[in-house]
């Protein structure tokens, strides 16, 4: 079985499919938008020609992985074929498969932990792409792992934004640290720090407004609030969380490039990737801006955010 991020076991679906199920399910749209067109320029064909490999750039491309790692990929097979490593075009599915894995796991890396508890994570990223209904998957995860959570609702931007993550607080049985619409958020997440700290909960997830990497006054406040927070807390937040919706492809590669400039971002918790045939975003954006991801959202339910881990994810996408 595969372990949490946070080393306890994994939260459990009401499924009770395991790991590698589950993310079949997940990522239905991108296998059919990727792997089998993959296979279907491959079948039947022996000899690998510039036709063949032309075909295979536009389904790379098409899927999302990024020019870059498609030109990669493409490169590493006419490499192989002129030193006659491979010859048989039904060998390059296995390729494929063995470099989009080299990249995941090339950018995978282990958390930020604190010496002492809390663990503070500041979840960011623009409104829209799920990152409050994110926060409430996360605290029901890591209170199956028998973690003790406390949220704090620094996005004092928008009422309904408190409100929700109060409603995730009710189903997560996960208490809320809040202060009235329009407060300063760094106000409030001082206060989170504090209680977070003397009432020794383990964990400290931060919900910040939603806002565009053009805004400069908002990147400089969240830059305010990680100088509140390392002042009540050493190093933290220990973690910077970006949720993007995997549905936006290269766009999400963007926003994502931005946000890691001004945002410290650490790693990607990717929403929406069963709703989407693009997910070779996923290796886009571990290539192209060297950072892991953490979470795939693959459903609507609190248990159908899972954790991201290389080996099982291409295992979904390649395996029957």
């Amino acid at each position: 079985m595969s372990q949490s991020l946070f080393g306890g076991p994994p939260a459990s679906g009401s499924s009770g499919l395991s790991l590698l199920e589950r993310l079949k399910q997940g990522v239905q749209k991108t296998r059919a938008g990727f792997v089998e067109k993959v296979e279907d320029v491959i079948h039947g064909r022996k000899e690998i020609d510039a036709d063949l490999l032309e075909e295979l750039e536009y389904t790379l491309i098409t899927a999302d992985i990024g020019v870059r790692t498609a030109t990669d990929i493409l490169e590493s097979i006419r490499q192989r074929v002129d030193r006659r490593l491979v010859s048989d075009a039904a060998e390059i599915r296995s390729l494929i498969r063995e470099h989009l894995l080299g990249v995941l796991e090339s950018t995978d890396r282990p958390l930020q932990r604190p010496a002492a508890p809390p663990m503070v994570v500041f979840m960011v990223g623009v409104n829209g792409a799920g990152k409050t209904t994110t926060i409430g998957k996360l605290a029901s995860r890591f209170k199956d792992e028998g973690r003790s959570v406390l949220l704090c609702a620094a996005d004092t931007f928008r009422a309904a934004a408190i409100e929700q993550l109060e409603v995730w607080g009710q189903r997560t049985q996960s208490e809320v640290i809040r202060q009235a619409q329009g407060a300063d958020p760094s106000a409030v997440i001082f206060d989170a720090l504090q209680s977070a700290k003397s009432r020794k909960f383990d964990t400290l997830i931060v919900d910040t407004a939603g806002r565009l990497h053009t805004k400069d006054n908002l990147m400089a406040e969240l830059e305010k609030m990680r100088r509140t927070a390392a002042r009540v807390v050493p190093d933290a937040p220990h973690e910077v969380w970006l949720v993007l919706d995997a549905t936006t492809g290269q766009n999400g590669l963007e926003q994502a490039r931005k946000f890691t400039e001004s945002a410290g971002v650490t790693g990607i918790v990717l929403t929406k990737l069963d709703g989407t045939a693009k997910g070779g975003i996923v290796v886009a954006i571990a290539r192209e801006l060297n950072l892991p991801i953490r979470y795939i959202g693959v459903g609507e339910q609190a248990a159908d955010l899972l954790p991201f881990e290389p080996e099982p994810f291409i295992a979904s996408l390649f395996e029957n």
